[in-house]
C-alpha cells in the first residue's frame, strides 16, 4: 500500500533524519566518542534477575554493534534460573559472555556483588519483580551506572513517589537508564506518533486498547506446596502476586495503556472500571489461589475528556484480541495491529480502518524491526555519545496509570491518578530487607489462599 498523502512538516522530517543516523550508526558500527564507559571501551554489563526477560534483555544488549559490551556478572535469588539464562547466553554470544561460578551471585544480596564489579558508566540489568526495582536503582545511583530497567516500575502510591525522586537524582548524575516500555522505541509507532501530532486524524477522542488471551505466564498459581519458602514461592510465581508484579494488570496491559497515552501526549486524569472471578480451577479441579481478576474493563478519563478504553482478559477459550485502536476528529489509526507494537500502524479517514480510505501504513527496514533491539541501540548510542538519555520517570507514571486502573477495578472506586499516587499503603514493606528467611508480603490463610480483591466491599485498599 503507498501513501496517500505525505506530510513534509518538521516532526515527521526530524524522526526520518535521527531514524537514518541510529541506523546508520547500528549497522557500521562506527567509533564514537567514548563517553561513561570502561576504559578500554568496553562497556561491561551485569544481569540481576535472570528469567525470561532479562536472558532476553541481556542478549539484545549483547546484539548491540555501537562498541564491544561484555556481560560480566549476573545474580538471581534462583540457582536454577541463573543457570538456565547463563548456559542460553553463553551459548549465544560465547565471546561477549564471561560469567565465571565466582561471579554468580545466589540470594537476595547478589544485586550488590554483580554492581560492585562494575565501573561508573557501565550498566546494570533489572529484571526482577518489581518490589525490588527502588532497591537496585538507588545502589545504582550511588554507584554512577547506567541502568536498564524492564516494565512495571511501581505498583503502588509510595513507591512510585519514591522512584520519581530516584529519577531525578539520575539525571542530576548524568545517568542513562532506559525502561523496557518498547512500543516507545517501535519506529512504525514513532512514525504514526509523528503523524498525529501532525494532525493527520485531528484531534484524539477516544482510543482502544485490547490485550484479551489464554493463561499467560505465571498469573495462576495453586497452592504453596511448602517449600521452597514462601516469600520465595511468590517471587518465582510473581505475576500471582500484587506486591511482587502488579499483577497481571500492570505486567500484561502496561504496554498498550502506555503507547496510547503517548499517542495522546497525554496521561488519564481518573479511571473507573470493573472485573472479576470467574473459573479459577485448574484443569484438575484444585482451586487457583493468585490474586488477579480473570477479567478488566477500565474507562480511562483525561483532561480534555477524551478516553482510553482498556479491556484485559486471561481465560483459555474466548476470543483473542491484542491491538489498539485511535478515534480522531478526522479519521482513526491503528496502533500495535497484533501485540504490544505489532506492526503496521496505519492511518484512515473515517472512523473505520477501510483499505480504501488508507492515508498511510507503516513500512519499518528490516533493520529496524525488533522494538527490544532498537531500546538498547538507542541507550548505548546515548551512553557512548554522551546525550541525555532518561525514561525513569515517563515509566513510572505508566506503570502508576496501569496501577490506577487496576486498583479502580479492585475497589470498585472511581479514582483520580492523583489519588492513587498520594496514597499510603505500601504492597511490600521492608522489600530492601529481605533473606531467603523472610516472611512474605501476604500471608495464605489456612486453605492455602491469599486475600483476594472484593470491589465494593474494600474500598480502602486492594485487597
Amino acid at each position: 500500500m503507498t501513501e496517500v498523502a505525505k506530510s513534509t512538516s518538521s516532526r515527521r522530517e526530524f524522526l526520518k533524519q535521527t531514524g537514518r543516523i541510529a541506523t546508520a550508526t547500528t549497522l557500521t558500527g562506527l567509533a564514537v566518542p567514548r563517553v561513561h564507559a570502561a576504559e578500554d571501551n568496553t562497556i561491561q554489563v551485569v544481569l540481576i534477575g535472570c528469567g525470561g526477560r532479562g536472558t532476553g534483555a541481556a542478549a539484545n544488549a549483547m546484539k548491540v554493534k555501537q562498541g564491544p559490551i561484555k556481560l560480566i556478572a549476573m545474580a538471581d535469588v534462583f540457582e536454577d534460573k541463573l543457570q538456565r539464562s547463563y548456559t542460553n547466553l553463553k551459548k549465544q554470544f560465547p565471546d561477549q559472555v564471561d560469567v565465571p561460578r565466582d561471579r554468580q551471585f545466589i540470594g537476595f544480596d547478589g544485586y550488590q556483588k554483580a554492581m560492585d564489579l562494575l565501573k561508573p558508566g557501565d550498566i546494570a540489568i533489572f529484571t526482577t519483580p518489581l518490589a525490588f526495582r527502588w532497591v537496585h536503582f538507588t545502589y545504582a545511583i550511588n554507584k554512577g551506572l547506567n541502568v536498564f530497567m524492564e516494565k512495571p516500575l511501581t505498583a503502588d502510591g509510595p513507591t512510585s513517589r519514591r522512584m520519581i525522586e530516584l529519577a531525578k537524582k539520575s539525571v542530576a548524575k548524568n545517568l542513562k537508564v532506559g525502561v523496557g516500555l518498547m512500543s516507545r522505541h517501535a519506529r512504525p509507532l514513532q512514525e504514526l506518533h509523528a503523524r498525529i501530532q501532525d494532525g493527520e486524524i485531528g484531534d484524539i477522542a477516544s482510543m482502544f486498547a485490547y490485550r484479551m488471551a489464554g493463561r499467560v505466564g505465571s498469573a495462576f498459581s495453586e497452592k504453596w506446596p511448602g517449600t521452597p519458602s514462601e516469600l520465595l514461592y511468590q517471587i518465582r510465581k510473581f505475576h500471582s502476586f500484587i506486591w511482587a508484579s502488579g499483577g497481571c494488570f500492570n505486567d500484561f496491559y502496561i504496554h498498550v495503556i502506555d503507547h496510547s497515552c503517548w499517542m495522546k501526549n497525554a496521561w488519564p486524569v481518573k479511571a473507573q472500571a470493573l472485573g472479576g472471578r470467574h473459573y479459577k480451577l485448574t484443569p484438575q479441579g484444585n482451586p487457583y489461589v493468585d490474586q488477579n481478576f480473570d477479567v478488566y474493563s477500565v474507562e480511562y478519563t483525561f483532561a480534555d475528556g477524551g478516553k482510553l478504553i482498556l479491556d484485559g482478559r486471561c481465560m483459555p477459550g474466548c476470543a483473542n484480541i491484542y491491538k489498539s485502536y485511535l478515534l480522531g476528529t478526522k479519521g482513526m489509526a491503528i496502533g500495535s495491529r497484533a501485540g504490544d507494537c505489532g506492526a503496521p500502524s496505519s492511518t484512515y479517514t473515517g472512523l473505520k480502518p477501510d483499505p480504501t480510505k488508507m492515508i498511510w501504513q507503516s513500512n519499518t527496514p528490516h533493520e529496524e524491526r525488533n522494538p527490544y533491539d532498537n531500546e538498547w541501540n538507542d541507550l548505548v548510542g546515548a551512553i557512548r555519545s554522551d546525550t541525555p538519555y532518561n525514561e525513569v520517570e515517563r515509566g513510572v507514571t505508566a506503570s502508576a496509570v496501569s496501577s490506577l486502573g487496576r486498583k479502580a477495578a479492585h475497589t470498585g472506586v472511581e479514582m483520580t491518578l492523583d489519588e492513587f499516587l498520594n496514597s499510603e499503603q505500601v504492597y511490600a514493606p521492608g522489600v530492601d530487607k529481605f533473606t531467603m528467611d523472610s516472611p512474605a508480603p501476604v500471608q495464605a490463610d489456612s486453605d492455602g489462599r491469599y486475600p483476594i480483591p472484593q470491589p465494593g466491599l474494600i474500598t480502602d485498599r486492594e485487597y
